[in-house]
Order: structure tokens, then sequence, then C-alpha cells
């Protein structure tokens, strides 16, 4: 199945009329099924926002969607570029959802502290190092310690993001199904073919959410356990 995504580049480009609707149709059923799981997950953290604005990013060219605080508030953006690319109302849901993820993983909450972490460890040692150089009269780096501490928060900050994308993924499934939406037609979108890095040198959709088979693997999984579940509970 993965193979099969990868291969499908015969794709049309959806109006921005089209696209929109498509969007704010998508959301109505996405938001309250994400709000409501956000509150269970999150129920021992009090005060936690679970009330997320979707928007669409009118300004970014490139096809990407993200989530962010604005103001201390939780929203989800998804560009016009993307929206437009997307063929089903499966791919814009679960795009979506698993925005929401990252949310209810506090995924940006725990990068800032793996980042922090890792620049002061490297920073540490760093630190060490010059000591024992001066100690010993010979050369030390003086602007070392910023230098390596910087490297050692990008080092942190990246030393979970496959964990958080699966993370993402797993929550982004359940709630794209408890939606009604299909979410392995729709994660068939994080598959395809493209490049890491934008013409102008930025990361893409695809380079934040690198395409392997895994990820879809995973969401294969979770929606086999829903669709087991349900089976289940109708039987009774």
């Amino acid at each position: 199945m993965f193979q099969q995504a990868k291969n499908d580049t015969n794709r049309s480009q959806a109006s921005k009329n089209v696209a929109e609707g498509r969007f704010r149709r998508v959301a109505a059923r996405v938001a309250p099924v994400a709000e409501k799981l956000c509150a269970q997950e999150t129920a021992e953290r009090q005060g936690f926002d679970c009330k997320v604005s979707i928007q669409i990013d009118r300004e970014m060219k490139e096809r990407n969607a993200y989530f962010t605080y604005v103001k201390e508030k939780p929203v989800i953006r998804l560009s016009m570029p993307i929206l437009q690319d997307a063929e089903s109302d499966h791919e814009v849901a679960f795009i979506m959802s698993h925005e929401y993820g990252h949310l209810i993983g506090r995924h940006i909450e725990k990068q800032k502290q793996q980042a922090l972490v890792g620049a002061i460890i490297l920073g540490a040692i760093t630190a060490y190092a010059n000591s024992q150089s001066a100690a010993a009269g010979q050369y030390y780096d003086p602007n070392a310690i910023d230098r390596n501490m910087q490297i050692g928060a990008a080092a942190g900050s990246m030393a979970y993001s496959q964990s958080y994308e699966l993370e993402s993924d797993t929550l982004g499934t359940r709630i794209a199904a408890a939606a009604g939406y299909d979410p392995v037609k729709g994660a068939k979108f994080f598959a395809r073919p493209e490049k890491a890095r934008t013409e102008a040198g930025k990361l893409s959709f695809w380079g934040t959410h690198p395409p392997d088979e895994k990820r879809l693997a995973t969401v294969i999984a979770v929606d086999d356990q829903i669709r087991q579940r349900q089976a289940l509970e109708r039987r009774k």
C-alpha cells in the first residue's frame, strides 16, 4: 500500500473555492471530535487548552500544515496550496487530525525541553573541556560553549521528532476515524515521493513529515484496532 501511494503521482489541483469549501466542511466535523479526545487525554492537566483555532494560511505559498501557538492559544493552519493539492476530504481530515495530535501530545513543549537539555549537556561538556585545556596551558575556544550549546539545542529538538510524528499519526488516526473519515486513505497523502525541501531551501511538508512505511503501518494498525473494537461493540 505504501508503494502504491508513492506511485500515485497523477493528481489534479482543486480550485481555491473547492479547496476552501472542503476545508470548512472537514474542520466542522474534525474539530468537535478532536476537542473531545484532547479533553480526555489531558484531563489530568488542569487548564490545558483544547480549543484550537483552525485556519487557512493564505500567505504561505508552499504546501504545508502546522500546529503552533499564537498569543498562547493553540492554532492549526493549512496553506491554500496544500488544500488545493489534497484530492479528498479524507486527506484533509487526516492532515488536520495529525496536527491536533501535536497539541494533544504536547510536542512543542517537549521539543523545547529537549532542546534545553541538549544545550545544557553539550555546553557543560564543552565548558569542562575548555577548563581542562586552560589548566594545561593549551588553546581553548572562547566561543565554543555558545556554539556547541546551539548545536546541542538543535540535536535535542530533533531527538524525538520521529516518535512525535508517529504519536501524532496514532492520535490523528483516532480523530479522523471518529469524525467519520478513512484515516488510511488520508494518510496516503504523506507517502508521496516529494522533495524534503522547497525551491527556497526551506523544509517542505514532506521534510517535516518524512514519508516511510512505518508511518503508514502505524495508521493501518490503529485503524484495524478501531474497526475490531467497533465490530465487537456491534455484536454485544
